[in-house]
């Protein structure tokens, strides 16, 4: 059973930044749709950002949720297998346990790495 690591979270300052690392030993994460979740105390499980997979097209599709669009990058280094979330500009209600998984076939979810922007 493959299982998702996820690192890089940590405290962090409002306005502050992380980058966050997700690997999957055993499964391409380049011809695979992925997607960065966050799991906030309290609140359902959402995506908030996700790359297509590079199987059949090189053009690539991300998408955001709103509340990050313009803060966040998602992004994958191919030759490690590696799945990134860059964070800038953390905001406080970006406070949650950040997860990674496969959109079309989800595997068990890690342990996830905990974000917290507070001052």
């Amino acid at each position: 059973q493959v299982q998702l690591v996820e690192s890089g979270g940590g405290l962090v300052q409002p306005g502050g930044s992380l980058r966050l690392s997700c690997s999957a030993p055993g499964i391409s994460v380049r011809i695979n749709t992925m997607g960065w979740y966050r799991q906030a105390p309290g609140k359902q499980r959402e995506l908030v950002a996700r790359i297509s997979s590079s199987r059949i097209s090189s053009d690539i599709r991300i998408d955001y949720v709103n509340s990050v669009k313009g803060r966040f990058t998602i992004s994958r280094d191919n030759a490690k297998n590696t799945l990134y979330l860059q964070m800038n500009n953390l905001e406080p209600d970006d406070t949650a346990v950040y997860y990674c998984n496969f959109i079309d076939a989800p595997l068990d979810w890690g342990q996830g790495t905990q974000v917290t922007v507070s001052s």
